[in-house]
């Protein structure tokens, strides 16, 4: 009689990383490089958005051309433009040298701290705003370019979800911290030695990211299958290598995603679009209420960071725990918190330190985690050879409406100001921007069913 065959073992499920393995992965030395480029990479934002506008509310710009103005912002909605040529060709004078991403990342820090000293440089003054305007329009482009690159990095030095998602947290940290050396610190700067030291040395500050880009090794050739996929690229000026350049990523990500790709698309760019369309008005908000520039940078330096690094480091721990569906769920819950403390500051109507210390922390808080709540879902959705194309794409869709409609945010102030007052105006103004925020919670539900389907239907697969 044939012997039964004993039944085999059981594979045992993978342990998830608990929180000492994180803390652990953050002394590893590529995740130190990603909190220098996350730094970098957070460097120009404000300077060309929310700080620049702190500056032009004091030399005394209308709220409409502050909104305007902010359109130089459009250069991160357009990136997929130009991110084929970053992923498929080299850096010019640099990429031999350094590789593509490396190349790429050390030319567009290099632009972006040339323009931002030039921006130092000029002033805003009436008779040379078109010319501070362009060069801000250009360290938007230079940051915008960097972040192609350094998102492509990220993704491609990740060789397991859970080390997406510390990279993605050291990233979004280092960002984080540079939002706030940018929209606080600076302020205490500029009350000290005034506006244009301080851009000056926020150019200055890029020698950060060259330091953490001279020091690491080149991202692409650590994964087999991404070295495979680099060989068999086509040259970009030949029409396949074109279309494969241009085309590819789209047709990729929808054969891989199918019909949920416009879901996922509609819940990307609707996630951030109440704090893009209220961010102008913010710093204006500081100066018409009468808070000193000193008041500002201290409490979103102190609070404020304290705040934006226990926003990054739950988020990030969240996300390695309950996985990015899930994550990117709580993030559409957190993310209009914002709004709503900004609603209250205005509603005050006069400075108060424990207010605003308490709307700082909320807003901080809540930008960090639905933020890098949001960076990390697009981070899984990538496909091999075209990283830097597709996330360009959804970082684009992350951006466009919000890019857009945040450009007439002033003007709408201004016109409820005619008929409520200024002040109120804000509240209201605020309020609407927090109401944005609904439809991103049933969208991002649904994302997160999906996303535990199909986790289910893995681990059946791999049962069976």
């Amino acid at each position: 009689m044939a012997e039964a065959k004993a039944p085999e073992a059981a594979v045992p499920p993978r342990k998830k990383p608990g929180t000492m393995d994180v803390i652990k992965a953050l002394r590893q030395p590529r995740v130190a490089a990603m909190l220098a480029l996350g730094f970098s990479c957070g460097v120009p934002f404000m300077l060309v958005g929310n700080t620049l506008g702190f500056w032009l509310r004091e030399e005394g710009f209308e709220l409409a051309a502050i909104g305007f103005l902010s359109w130089v912002g459009l250069a991160y909605t357009l990136k997929f433009l130009w991110a084929p040529i970053v992923d498929k060709v080299d850096a010019p004078l640099v990429g031999k040298w350094l590789g593509r991403r490396r190349g790429w990342a050390l030319l567009s820090q290099i632009v972006i701290g040339g323009a931002l000293i030039a921006m130092a440089v000029i002033g805003p003054e009436t008779g040379s705003i078109t010319t501070f305007a362009i060069f801000a329009l250009i360290a938007a482009f230079g940051s915008a370019t960097q972040d192609i690159v350094v998102d492509a990095w990220r993704i491609e030095r990740a060789e397991a979800d859970e080390e997406l998602a510390l990279l993605s947290a050291a990233h979004g940290i280092g960002y984080r911290i540079a939002l706030l050396c940018t929209d606080a610190l600076i302020l205490i700067l500029a009350a000290k030695v005034g506006w244009a030291t301080s851009y000056v040395t926020a150019g200055l500050a890029m020698a950060v990211g060259i330091t953490a880009v001279l020091l690491s090794l080149e991202p692409t050739r650590r994964n087999p299958v991404l070295d495979a996929a680099a060989k068999a690229v086509l040259p970009l000026w030949t029409p396949r290598g074109f279309f494969d350049a241009v085309v590819g990523p789209f047709v990729a990500f929808f054969k891989t995603h199918g019909a949920m790709a416009l879901l996922m698309l509609a819940a990307i760019s609707l996630f951030r679009l109440p704090d893009f369309v209220m961010g102008p008005m913010a710093n204006p908000l500081y100066v018409d209420l009468g808070y000193a520039k000193e008041t500002v940078g201290a409490v979103r330096g102190t609070a404020g960071l304290w705040a934006t690094i226990i926003g990054g480091i739950a988020c990030g721990l969240f996300a390695v725990r309950f996985g990015f569906g899930a994550t990117l769920l709580v993030g559409a819950f957190v993310g209009p918190m914002s709004n709503l403390a900004f609603t209250a500051m205005a509603l005050v109507g006069e400075p108060n330190l424990t207010v605003f210390t308490a709307a700082m922390i909320i807003d901080n808080f809540s930008n960090a985690f639905a933020g890098l709540a949001l960076i990390t879902y697009m981070s899984s959705l990538t496909s091999i050879g075209y990283t830097a194309t597709q996330y360009a794409l959804l970082t684009s869709f992350y951006a466009l409406l919000g890019k857009v409609l945040k450009g007439f945010s002033g003007a709408v102030v201004e016109g409820l100001e005619t008929l409520y007052g200024l002040l109120p105006a804000y509240a209201i103004f605020f309020a609407g921007t927090a109401v944005m925020g609904i439809p991103v919670i049933w969208l991002s539900w649904l994302l997160a069913r999906r996303h535990k389907q199909l986790k289910l239907k893995l681990a059946a697969e791999a049962a069976s």
